[in-house]
């Protein structure tokens, strides 16, 4: 393999899968899933974009992506995708909860909102998201986000646009 850009995505939904396959589309590039990518595969490509989903507060599949990123040497890009919109302190946070100061600084990191998908979540998410609804439903003195997001989740929904890609593949096009 000698491609400059590689895509590799862990999708659980659909949403992840779906954003890879339309930059991968776009860049014309590979684009696999995670099960599929190892060292082997991703040798000799310079650009690595990793492409997950934001779980429960986390990057879902983070050390996965450093791992491959120094297997491969190559340059590692991150998108992340989720239910909620793009706020900006929100993103803010969750990237400084799971990038060290140095990964921030140094790995490429994009937020494309995705949607919920209740059919294809496992069950412990399904669990876990019915949990989170029961929580924000008996809440006292809700603010306008507990609401709003309340509202979000009480139902599968797709929220994903491929104008959500722009940034990140501009940023791909202008790579070394």
């Amino acid at each position: 393999m000698n491609e400059p850009i590689v895509i590799v995505y862990r999708s659980k939904t659909g949403f992840t899968q779906r954003y890879a396959e339309q930059l991968a589309g776009e860049l014309g590039c590979a684009a696999w899933a995670e099960r599929d990518a190892g060292p082997e595969r991703l040798h000799g490509c310079r650009t690595l974009v990793f492409g997950t989903r934001a779980h429960a507060g986390r990057v879902d599949g983070l050390k996965r992506a450093l791992r491959l990123q120094r297997q491969s040497g190559a340059r590692l890009v991150l998108f992340v995708t989720g239910a909620m919109p793009g706020d900006a302190a929100a993103l803010n946070a969750f990237w400084r909860q799971n990038l060290t100061e140095e990964q921030l600084r140094e790995i490429p990191h994009f937020y494309l909102q995705g949607g919920l998908c209740y059919e294809r979540m496992g069950p412990m998410d399904r669990f876990l998201m019915r949990g989170f609804a029961a929580m924000l439903r008996g809440k006292k003195d809700k603010t306008p986000e507990d609401e709003a997001t309340e509202r979000a989740i009480a139902h599968s929904f797709d929220a994903s646009d491929p104008a959500f890609l722009r940034p990140l593949a501009e940023l791909l096009r202008e790579a070394p």
